[in-house]
Formats: C-alpha cells, sequence, structure tokens
C-alpha cells in the first residue's frame, strides 16, 4: 500500500529490531543468528525487515511457507533461505529452481526425495518431544542421515528440532535437548548447521550449549517474549489511529451494533477508524486505547471498520490513538484476549499499512 488514505497504521521501528537481534547475538557470540521472517515477519513485513537486516550484513534467513521463501528471492538472489514448513513432491522442483534449503520432517517425503536427482539443500528436523513435524525414531533418523549424506545430489546441510515448552516448562525442555544430544552423538559426520533454540532458548540456555552452530530467532526479534521475565528487548510495532468524530449522548442513548452500551450521563465518545477487519478483533472491546498520554476505554461492540471509545473534554478531533505500543504493552492485549502475542501482531491485517521507522519513538 503506497498511499495511506485512512489514518490508522501499524508503526515499525526498525532499530529496535536492530537492537534485539544484536541483544541476542551478544548473548550468544559464536553462534550465527537466522532471522524468522515467516507469516510476514510476524506482521511486521517480512520484506523491509529482510532488506534492513540484509543491510546490516545478514544474509540467512528462514520461513515457513514455499510461497514465503519465493517472495524472498524474487526480492533478493543473494540471501539464503530456509524453508522450516513441510515440502511435497510437487514443490521440489520449485526450491531448486529458487535455491531455496529446504526442511525434510517425514520418512515418506525424504524416501521420495531420494529417488530423485534434485540439487537441493536439506535439513533434517528431528521430534524430540513435541509431536508437530519432524522424524522421532533414533535408528530411521540416523539411517536417514546416512542416504542423505551419500547421495550424489543432496546435501544435507542441517539437523534441528523444536521445543515446545522453552519458555515455561523446563523439564521437558531439558528432556528435549537429551534425546536431540542423544542422537546427535551417533552422528558420525556431523552437518555443518546444527540448530535447536528458538526465542525463548536462545536467551536463556543457548549460551550453555557447545555443539549447536545456529540460532532460529522468531519472536523476540520483533521485541516479544513469552517468558514472564522480561528480558532487554524493545517492541517494534505499534498499533496507531486517530479520532475521526466525536459524538454527545444524552442519558439513555446507545451506541453500536447491538446497542450493547448504554450511556448511564451524559458523555462523550470518540469513534476511531479501525476494526476488527484491521485484526482488532472483538474481544478487545474492554481494552483501553492511549490518546494525549491518558487511558481511555473501549465501549461498544467493535465493528468491522471503526470502534468507540469513551473520552474526557481534553480529547480532540485528530488526536492520535494508540491501541498498543508506549502504556499498553502487547502482552496488556494478549492476556486481555485470552491468547499469545503471535496472535496479537499477526492478526494486524494487510489492509493496516505498515510505517517504518528508524531512531527512538517521539
Amino acid at each position: 500500500m503506497s498511499k495511506i488514505y485512512r489514518p490508522t497504521w501499524a508503526e515499525i521501528n526498525l532499530n529496535h529490531i536492530e537492537h534485539n537481534f544484536n541483544y541476542v547475538a551478544n548473548l550468544n557470540p559464536n553462534k550465527q543468528i537466522i532471522p524468522v521472517v515467516k507469516a510476514d515477519a510476524y506482521g511486521h513485513g517480512a520484506l523491509e525487515v529482510m532488506n534492513f537486516l540484509y543491510q546490516k550484513g545478514i544474509n540467512m534467513f528462514a520461513v515457513s511457507l514455499l510461497e514465503e521463501a519465493i517472495k524472498l528471492r524474487n526480492n533478493n538472489k543473494k540471501i539464503k533461505i530456509l524453508m522450516l514448513g513441510p515440502i511435497l513432491e510437487d514443490q521440489f522442483s520449485v526450491a531448486q529452481k529458487n535455491k531455496i534449503d529446504i526442511t525434510l520432517y517425514d520418512t515418506n517425503i525424504v524416501q521420495t526425495l531420494l529417488k530423485t536427482n534434485h540439487k537441493l539443500n536439506v535439513h533434517l528436523k528431528i521430534d524430540t518431544g513435541m509431536n508437530r513435524y519432524g522424524i522421532k525414531d533414533k535408528k530411521e533418523i540416523l539411517e536417514i542421515i546416512d542416504q542423505l549424506q551419500t547421495h550424489k545430489t543432496l546435501n544435507l546441510e542441517g539437523v534441528f528440532t523444536h521445543f515446545a515448552t522453552a519458555n515455561d516448562d523446563k523439564k521437558i525442555y531439558d528432556l528435549q535437548v537429551e534425546r536431540f544430544k542423544d542422537i546427535l552423538n551417533d552422528i558420525k559426520v556431523k552437518p555443518k548447521m546444527i540448530h535447536i533454540s528458538n526465542s525463548s532458548s536462545a536467551i536463556k540456555y543457548e549460551k550453555y550449549y557447545d555443539f549447536t552452530t545456529h540460532i532460529r530467532l522468531g519472536i523476540s526479534l520483533y521485541g516479544l517474549s513469552l517468558d514472564k521475565t522480561k528480558t532487554n528487548l524493545k517492541p517494534a510495532m505499534s498499533l496507531k489511529s486517530k479520532v475521526v468524530q466525536i459524538k454527545q449522548l444524552k442519558a439513555g442513548e446507545v451506541v453500536g451494533y447491538g446497542a450493547t452500551y448504554t450511556s448511564v450521563t451524559k458523555e462523550r465518545i470518540a469513534v476511531i477508524p479501525i476494526g476488527y477487519a484491521d485484526g482488532w478483533i472483538r474481544k478487545n472491546r474492554h481494552n483501553d486505547v492511549q490518546i494525549n498520554h491518558k487511558r481511555y476505554q473501549i465501549i461498544g461492540l467493535i465493528c468491522m471498520d471503526a470502534l468507540f471509545v469513551s473520552i474526557d473534554s481534553k480529547v480532540q478531533i485528530g488526536d492520535e490513538v494508540t491501541l498498543f505500543g508506549d502504556l499498553i504493552s502487547i502482552d496488556e492485549v494478549a492476556e486481555k484476549q485470552q491468547t499469545n502475542l503471535y496472535e496479537v501482531c499477526t492478526n494486524i491485517s494487510k489492509r493496516v499499512p505498515r510505517i517504518y521507522i528508524q531512531g527512538e519513538e517521539k
């Protein structure tokens, strides 16, 4: 979206993304960081984040889908791209053509690929207990690694796993680490890339591992964390709009669809042009917004394109409204929605333009 007409936008501070990258890199000086830019960089804009980090010297990125990988490749022919999600047989040629490194996660897909002559860098995903993608059986894993390492056209570049509870349950986390190490110890020729840590693990535990080479940095690249103890991260996204109309209500008047809110006394309300089609879902109906460094409560049902806020006499048409950022964190929004940070930031829809800034907020 090149031109912004409606006064609603998400502000992305690129310097904060750089700060977060450097913070995790400094905790792990001997490891290479792979920025994860799947789901449009968790709603922050994959191309913009990739281009910014590429200018800082970062040349490897991870995504989930082949479509996401191709979008990056079409924008930059030089970067290395790892596709973390599942790949199907009819996609091998597309990955090869676009020089995309793929993840092998299932025995059947491995055996299908081994019968071809595709030239691909591959990573093998080991399921250590999350029971999502990946291969679990140790004997099977070692056999597959041997097959891949002796294949004429395939290059087993990496092995990895993914943690289910890095941010909360240390017992399950430790069990997954031990399972991975047990398998890794029996791999005769270690691949050049070994990566296990997601954001939470990278910040808390990765520095203790001498057997890994890379880190997949996802949500914390954008300044967010599921850990209760917050670290030195700077959230990169703020969601903003403006007051476009002010209504004076009499006692007994109702507001919005369903007439779910009735004014008890004379009341002043602001109409804000953002709604559930923008990702500001109806579960936010009792949240606060920030106007002129003060909190005001959302009232009534959130509409597709607008919402209502109960205000005082200090608020005027044209005043900037912050839905999260500054006084109101994404953590607070996620808690009130009874969800997580990922869902809040990835829910912000494409019709909300992203504005990229560098430097500290005003």
